[in-house]
């Protein structure tokens, strides 16, 4: 067993306690430039530790969401018919690539946009809820005609973002949510909406992913190890940690991790 790694797997519990963010906004730039693990293998483990975390949380929603809070089915179905397909197809084009190099590369650069993105959502969200509510209801006709086509087109985006760097199921699908539908989701159900989608994306990728052959079963099993009790402590400091001072220093830490792997 290594420590470091069990460590890791406690702070991102921790902080995705405590914030909602995805593991993966965390896991995968530490994995990558803390460790040294390839990125591949960092995006490859990443997408099971996501698949077992969030089947877990998926379930909990399912069972205790009722019908105000729970996971909007309708909603995932839309997101499905555009996610998993486009997985497959950026699994079959990685697959495709045989040089290591252009493939780490790829990743790491798709990775840190991801994460840039991810942090202006987490530090933007509430402006944009605002934004996108008084948008929907001065063009609700037209809005709704366009509603579940544009649902599958942000899945196929979804799909291909957690396909390349196991990342965008959390923040940036909730804001995506919100964009499309500001009245109906309320908070526990757009949460749950986010995590029960994100499990079928999450396996399909992770699968393909170990289809390949970018996977580490001990660095994943280290993981979880420290992640599991992260995730209870996290939630259990949640409402002592004041949002505004927690929002904007996740957000600076993913801007620096992004840039540090652009750069």
């Amino acid at each position: 067993m290594d420590w470091l790694h069990a460590i890791a797997g406690l702070f991102v519990g921790v902080m995705v306690g405590m914030t909602g963010v995805g593991g993966g906004s965390l896991m995968a730039p530490i994995l990558i430039l803390l460790f040294g693990v390839a990125p591949t293998t960092a995006v490859g483990t990443d997408l099971w530790f996501a698949a077992i975390t969030k089947s877990v949380g998926g379930f909990v929603h399912h069972r205790h969401g009722g019908a105000q809070g729970g996971p909007d089915y309708e909603v995932i179905r839309r997101l499905c018919i555009g996610s998993l397909p486009a997985a497959i197809i950026v699994l079959i084009l990685l697959a495709q690539v045989d040089a290591h190099q252009v493939k780490s590369g790829l990743i790491m650069t798709a990775l840190g946009i991801v994460l840039i993105l991810t942090a202006f959502a987490t530090l933007f969200r509430s402006r944009f809820h605002h934004w996108a509510v008084n948008a929907r209801t001065d063009t609700a006709g037209t809005f709704l005609r366009y509603q579940a086509g544009l649902t599958m087109a942000a899945g196929a985006l979804l799909g291909v973002m957690v396909t390349l760097t196991s990342v965008g199921a959390g923040a940036l699908g909730a804001t995506l949510l919100l964009a499309l539908y500001p009245l109906r989701m309320r908070l526990q159900k757009l949460v749950a909406t986010d995590i029960v989608h994100a499990v079928p994306l999450t396996l399909v990728a992770g699968m393909g992913h170990l289809w390949i052959g970018n996977f580490n079963l001990l660095l994943l099993l280290n993981l979880l190890i420290g992640s599991i009790p992260g995730i209870i402590l996290g939630s259990m400091l949640a409402s002592k940690v004041p949002e505004r001072v927690l929002q904007p220093l996740l957000a600076l830490v993913l801007l620096v991790a992004g840039w540090r792997l652009i750069s």
